[in-house]
């Protein structure tokens, strides 16, 4: 089976916060899983280094767009690998072969007819003397009455045209656009209006889409479609393949999207590998984002893959809801925020990964605090999974000089390990990875109430074979948990098979132990519950009023 995930494409022009790695983290989840069944898996992403926010911070710091974009491409590529993403291909946006490849879509959908030129009216800013980017207009949305930017309202998720928000004002001076009228180039997204409801009808009987995109799609179909500008007047950017336009740039909403393909390509490139076998319609197909990106994975990428007469529509779309942070909503401007580079520095990622996943804000907003971030650190990963795997191992170097005691395994708790690789297996599927952890840990609390009833250290004295038989037991648990939660917690579940002198982590059942452990070592510290007051004092000194 052929396997393609796609993680959205932050943009470079600030540090990643937790909200982001909420919306993200799915697509790492499902990406190890389908490895470990042996499944062929592409799995990319990248830094959207061409778009406005880019531009702005560069105006805002005196610098050049390329020197913003190549301080926090190289900043994503770090955090993404500390936190254990496993992309086999993350690139950006202003390079060469992205812009190749993304003008050859816009030629297709050209000589497909799907393009075309005409008027339009645009918003100018007569103190800034130029054309204005979508996102250097801010203004009240016309649809919920909230702040908004010109080309989507954060609140409601409507796609917006600058020209729809009320009290207009530049972005970068604060004063009043006029409208002046200029040419551009168009897609045809009314065209594949049909197509597309038949796409979200297909995704709800399926159920393969979260509720959240099949709700916001249908909305958006229902209004009505329109053709939408491919094209804007912007400093930065992709040029427009067409002869005397080469000063226009292809709009970021068609020219991002497309990343999803020329990251595919370049990994084809580099890897000598074929890449058309993940864009095939038998081939299945992942689309991990927030909220925010849905009509762009719903409705533009899917119209773009039509117009390109390719057949691989997503599939599963992974649309996370917001993550609030104790209990507001997450600021960058106010600097409101739990900023990735730091908590890195302070914590276990897989710490991180574990909380984002069991809070993870899949059909609700959820939220991050500090309180029950390093609470259920203390009580699960350590007091519950780091506990079992310590007091097992442990017990075998003391009163087995690590040799792991051969004996049988009881019927119940075969059956409950291979139940968990199918349960799991099919909670990762279907997007529910907050229930899938659940399910692992289930078996987790389940084996530390064997140990404390089993009492092996009675045992041990009274009934070798009976301890031996138990600590078998909690042993092949262990090596499978590694297996379970390998998608989940890759650092530790790598310490433990380390512990087994074991290479990889697969998706089935393992019985066989080896002879002996090796290196047994904790696989978490408890924190100190002290920090949580420290953590929440760091936020209120850095919020911006």
């Amino acid at each position: 089976m052929n396997i393609f995930i796609g993680g959205a494409w932050p943009y470079a022009n600030g540090s990643l916060h937790l909200g982001h790695i909420a919306s993200l983290l799915p697509g790492d989840i499902l990406a190890r899983y389908f490895r470990a069944k042996r499944e062929n898996v592409l799995y990319v992403s990248g830094s959207d280094c061409n778009g406005t926010p880019i531009t702005i911070r560069a105006k805002q710091e005196g610098v050049s767009p390329k020197e913003i974009a190549d301080r926090y491409h190289q900043e994503f590529s770090d955090n993404f690998k500390r936190l254990g993403f496993s992309f086999d291909c993350y690139t950006r946006t202003d390079t060469e072969h992205h812009h190749v490849t993304v003008q050859e879509i816009f030629h297709d959908l050209m000589n497909n007819g799907d393009i075309y030129k005409k008027e339009m009216e645009q918003t100018y800013c007569e103190t800034c003397t130029q054309f204005l980017p979508d996102r250097y207009v801010e203004g009240i949305c016309p649809n919920c009455g909230q702040q908004a930017r010109g080309d989507q309202c954060d609140y409601c998720s409507k796609i917006l045209d600058p020209l729809d928000l009320l009290e207009k004002k530049c972005k970068l001076c604060g004063s009043k656009p006029t409208v002046k009228r200029t040419e551009h180039f168009y897609f045809s997204l009314q065209k594949y209006e049909a197509q597309l409801r038949s796409l979200v009808n297909d995704a709800k009987k399926k159920q393969s889409w979260r509720e959240n995109a099949i709700k916001l799609t249908e909305r958006y179909i229902n209004e009505g479609l329109i053709d939408r500008a491919v094209s804007r007047d912007l400093p930065v950017g992709i040029s427009v393949p067409v002869k005397g336009y080469e000063e226009k740039k292809i709009y970021v909403w068609i020219e991002a999207v497309s990343g999803y393909y020329s990251a595919s390509k370049k990994w084809a490139l580099e890897t000598g590998h074929d890449d058309s076998r993940f864009w095939t319609k038998e081939s299945i197909s992942y689309y991990v984002h927030g909220k925010d990106n849905i009509p762009f994975h719903t409705i533009i990428w899917p119209a773009i893959i039509l117009g390109i007469h390719s057949h691989a529509l997503p599939d599963h779309i992974v649309s996370n809801e917001y993550l609030t942070l104790e209990k507001k909503k997450i600021s960058t401007s106010r600097n409101w925020a739990v900023w990735v580079p730091d908590i890195l520095e302070c914590y276990h990622p897989d710490s991180i990964r574990y909380f984002l996943t069991i809070n993870a804000p899949e059909n609700r907003d959820t939220d991050f605090s500090w309180r029950e971030f390093i609470l259920s650190h203390n009580a699960e990963l350590l007091g519950g999974y780091g506990n079992l795997v310590n007091r097992t191992l442990k017990f075998i170097t003391k009163y087995y000089d690590n040799q792991i005691p051969y004996s049988t395994l009881d019927s119940e708790i075969h059956a409950k390990i291979k139940t968990s690789y199918e349960k799991v297996g099919q909670l990762i599927e279907t997007s529910q990875f907050k229930r899938g952890l659940e399910e692992i840990f289930e078996l987790v609390r389940f084996t530390n109430k064997y140990f404390d009833e089993q009492k092996p250290w009675k045992q041990f004295a009274e009934n070798k074979s009976r301890c031996d038989h138990t600590i078998f037991n909690c042993t092949v648990i262990i090596i499978n948990l590694a297996q379970l939660l390998a998608p989940f917690l890759p650092f530790s579940s790598k310490e433990v098979n380390e512990m087994f002198n074991r290479k990889e982590s697969n998706w089935d059942f393992v019985d066989y132990l080896p002879s002996q452990i090796v290196k047994v070592k904790p696989l978490f510290e408890r924190i100190d519950i002290k920090q949580i007051e420290e953590e929440l004092e760091k936020l209120s000194r850095q919020i911006q009023i």
